[in-house]
């Protein structure tokens, strides 16, 4: 195409593919691309990630391209549509050149099929990065001086100055990360509130209370102690609705103490509130450069309970009886409601 390498801007991460390999990015570039014939045709300016490797295709349209051409691809036909101002524009392929191409990433061959460049190594063949676990690629970097002990966890492959403006931007916006329940003031309630639709003709089940072995009932107290210093319970008297603690093993060889609300949940009819598609997820994501995973602390336990609907997610202990103040994740429709 005659550029120089000089019209590549920065890019300052790796591309993986299904085999885990990375490949380093040589730079990306923005160029306007035509898609159909004259004049059911249309220009769209498309960004590139450029990358050194011998491939059978010389550039791949990805979702950004597609969502800005506004098309709709059949694959069966080898055939992508969009409109235009003229009407609608469309791109056919053809099923021999496919072939070709497809045969040739994988056998590597030297003969190049019409209008592509393949390259002749065999991606088999090369040597493959394994990706190790997220876990074992994270550095602890401390964000309050005063704090040591306050740290945060970024990936050990991110370099230079991207590096740099991260965890800048990661202590300038500090006051919106918790490390205990203490620090999450939570969601106001004239926002959003947790309400249970409880079904007036199913009669309030008290459930009769379990008793559990010495070693769970000190977890339990550990629990309840904890969850009334947060403020995520208050002891109540003479709720209608009541149920058990039960006591879940982690992987990790301690205990998760959990709320059964099996009686609750049947008298609760079903919000139908759908959850995202994948596919939603994905052009939700695509044309960025960067995904941060944030580990969302107590997400549920941030939302309220409707203040009428609380003395209906009582449970009993030895230490006495107690409601949530906030939406549990065993509620049948906390879901929909998060």
């Amino acid at each position: 195409m005659k550029l120089g390498e000089g019209k590549l801007g920065p890019a300052e991460y790796s591309i993986y593919g299904f085999s885990g390999a990375s490949v380093r990015v040589s730079g990306k570039i923005d160029l306007p691309v035509t898609f159909g014939m004259y004049p059911l045709q249309k220009t769209i300016l498309t960004t590139f990630m450029v990358v050194d490797i011998p491939f059978a295709y010389n550039a791949i349209i990805g979702r950004p391209a597609l969502r800005d051409l506004e098309a709709v691809v059949s694959t069966p036909h080898l055939q992508l549509k969009f409109p235009t101002r003229t009407g609608i524009g469309e791109v056919r392929g053809q099923q021999m050149t496919a072939r070709q191409c497809y045969v040739a990433s994988l056998r590597g061959s030297n003969a190049p099929a019409e209008n592509f460049t393949i390259g002749s190594e065999d991606p088999r063949e090369r040597a493959r990065t394994i990706r190790g676990e997220p876990t074992k690629e994270l550095d602890s970097i401390p964000i309050d001086e005063d704090q040591p002990e306050k740290q945060v966890r970024i990936s050990s492959l991110l370099k230079g100055t991207l590096r740099d403006r991260m965890i800048s931007f990661l202590r300038a916006n500090i006051d919106v990360l918790a490390w205990s329940a203490q620090d999450m003031p939570g969601i106001p309630p004239e926002m959003a509130v947790h309400r249970l639709n409880v079904n007036p003709t199913f009669k309030p089940v008290q459930q009769k209370k379990r008793n559990f072995a010495v070693e769970r009932q000190t977890h339990i107290k550990a629990e309840v102690e904890k969850l009334l210093q947060a403020g995520f319970i208050r002891e109540i008297r003479y709720p209608e609705w009541l149920s058990n603690v039960v006591m879940v093993k982690k992987t990790s060889g301690g205990w998760r103490a959990c709320i059964d609300f099996t009686d609750l949940n049947r008298a609760c009819p079903k919000d139908p509130y759908p959850l995202p598609r994948i596919d939603q997820l994905i052009d939700a994501t695509s044309g960025h450069e960067l995904l941060t995973f944030l580990d969302a602390f107590s997400s549920y336990n941030q939302i309220k309970m409707q203040e009428p609907d609380i003395l209906k997610i009582a449970f009993i202990t030895d230490q006495g009886v107690y409601c949530y103040t906030i939406m549990l994740f065993g509620l049948k429709n906390a879901g929909a409601t998060y």
